[in-house]
């Protein structure tokens, strides 16, 4: 098997932690090419992100890594904001958390029902990133 390597048009990477921001754009060399890694501290700067690229007819991010808890808008509050917005592009969305409490693992599942888009759960230290944590199919060679 082989990974096609397609091109993301963008990506969004939601963390208010370096090292794991460093860590995810270090690995997605490695299985994807987007010239489009747009940084945010919190979820309300990247709503308001999305929110500007969405009235201005600007490409929506193809892959949010969104981290849960962070300060002034966690994962959550971006969630929730995200399907109001009632988009019509498909996004892959992963959750990614240090967090070991098993209610945010059951929140993560109860928005998976509700959400329209790809929504997966990711423990950190992310140690990689799979093809289709970014929509990208294996392809046999």
């Amino acid at each position: 098997m082989c990974i096609l390597m397609k091109k993301v048009s963008s990506i969004f990477i939601v963390d208010d932690d370096p090292i794991t921001v460093f860590g995810i754009k270090k690995m997605l060399k490695s299985v994807t090419k987007c010239d489009d890694v747009q940084i945010f501290q919190n979820g309300k700067e990247a709503f308001d992100a999305l929110l500007e690229r969405n009235e201005s007819n600007k490409t929506i991010p193809d892959v949010i890594f969104l981290d849960i808890n962070m300060p002034i808008m966690d994962g959550w509050g971006f969630l929730d904001e995200l399907i109001s917005l009632d988009l019509k592009e498909h996004i892959i969305i992963n959750m990614i958390t240090s967090s070991i409490d098993p209610l945010d693992h059951q929140k993560w599942s109860n928005f998976k029902d509700r959400c329209p888009y790809a929504l997966n759960f990711k423990n950190k230290p992310i140690f990689k990133i799979e093809a289709a944590d970014l929509g990208l199919m294996d392809m046999a060679s």
